[in-house]
């Protein structure tokens, strides 16, 4: 039977330490025994598992950590990556792919291609951390160069760029939907 007040302090300092921590180094802040707190952490971990709790206690050869129960992972990350409640504008779309296919890209030639201003949807896309400046065009001006971030790479699944549809794919994606049916 596990101590239980020896079991709290094990469970605090994990808790504490939300890294992986080498059993000696818990035995030595608890003094004991490194075997007795082996003993105790693999008893905790029984009871963890067998209660079907939301933390578990993940026990190596050498280190232990406290960690989330797998079997829960689709509510962390519900909680963790809520709905966007901020809806991208078709304009902010528009922007972000110029900016993906053509960066580094001045405000300017993303005008030129959309045919329209486009500040607010720079801003908005810096906002969101979509976009970043990443430097001034060495032209009359210095214009300021934008770019895509790793926080665009992520929001759509992407490792790099080269993850991009190429333009023609895109093409015939968009001719076939302006076909009628």
């Amino acid at each position: 039977m596990m101590d239980k007040e020896k079991a709290a302090i094990a469970e605090c300092m994990l808790f504490v330490a939300g890294e992986p921590v080498l059993i000696t180094e818990i035995a030595r802040a608890m003094e004991l025994e490194t075997a007795a707190v082996k003993t105790l952490l693999y008893e905790m971990e029984t009871s963890y598992r067998d209660e079907g709790r939301g933390i578990i206690l993940l026990v190596t050869e050498d280190t232990a950590q406290l960690v989330s129960n797998r079997k829960y992972v689709e509510y962390v990350e519900r909680l963790l990556q809520p709905e966007q409640k901020k809806n991208v504008s078709q304009s902010m779309l528009e922007t972000l792919a110029i900016v993906a296919y053509r960066q580094p890209v001045t405000r300017a030639e993303i005008e030129g291609v959309r045919g329209v201003r486009c500040e607010y949807a720079i801003t908005q896309l810096q906002k969101l951390g979509l976009i970043s400046a990443v430097g001034r065009k060495d032209v009359i001006g210095k214009p300021m160069l934008y770019a895509t971030t790793d926080s665009f790479l992520r929001k759509f699944g992407m490792h790099n760029l080269s993850e991009l549809p190429s333009l023609p794919d895109f093409e015939d994606v968009q001719e076939s939907e302006e076909q009628p049916v």
